[in-house]
């Protein structure tokens, strides 16, 4: 299995923070970092502080939707991190989603979606990024919405197996899924951004 790619990302200029020290904590699959720096406060008091900054990629993720039937395209996966804080069977319910992996967003996201769902798209529309954990992680995620036909479905999807994923395809309505937030049956952050942009925005006009 090839290793992700970490940029070495540097530093940008800033008058109010001064680097003091930086220590690599762990370096396996993802990078830990801790750091030492002084940051001057609005009242204009210096203070030393520490952080813990896990690297682990800029990443992607998307919306499959379908205006005349109402629908999007989910996936339900096992992940580790969820059962270790608690979810039952670690299971959640996500949009498509990946590391770009030195890929620019859109083409890391075309990859990603055919190899999750099966569904092979051309041009998926970004309408937003964020931070998803700034306390800790460095992880910038880049949002895509993308329509679906039927016929771009081109396989059956599931995922890298031999990364371990064994992910199931889910067509919900969007009512549906906006539901399943309130159930507490969606609680993936990401997710939830990307369906209620949908149902802010609308999906005849997404």
């Amino acid at each position: 299995m090839p290793r992700p790619h970490h940029r070495d990302h540097p530093l940008p200029a800033n008058d109010r923070v001064r680097i003091v020290e930086q220590r690599v904590l762990a370096d396996d699959w993802f990078v830990l970092k801790k750091t030492s720096f002084d940051y001057l406060h609005s009242n204009g008091q210096w203070q030393r502080l520490h952080r813990e900054t896990y690297d682990r990629g800029d990443g992607a993720t998307l919306l499959l939707f379908n205006r005349e039937r109402g629908t999007v395209v989910l996936t339900r996966q096992f992940r580790f991190p969820a059962f270790a804080n608690g979810l039952p069977d670690g299971m959640l319910v996500e949009a498509c989603a990946g590391l770009l992996d030195d890929e620019a967003p859109q083409a890391a996201i075309r990859r990603e979606v055919q190899e999750e769902t099966g569904f092979r798209i051309d041009m998926p529309r970004k309408v937003f990024e964020a931070f998803m954990s700034p306390g800790s992680v460095t992880e910038r995620l880049h949002f895509f919405v993308a329509e679906y036909e039927a016929k771009d479905r081109i396989d059956e999807g599931g995922g890298d197996a031999s990364e371990g994923e064994d992910i199931e395809v889910l067509e919900l309505t969007l009512d549906k899924a906006l539901l399943m937030i309130r159930s507490g049956e969606i609680q993936d952050g990401k997710t939830i951004m990307l369906l209620q942009h949908a149902a802010l925005v609308g999906l005849d006009r997404l």
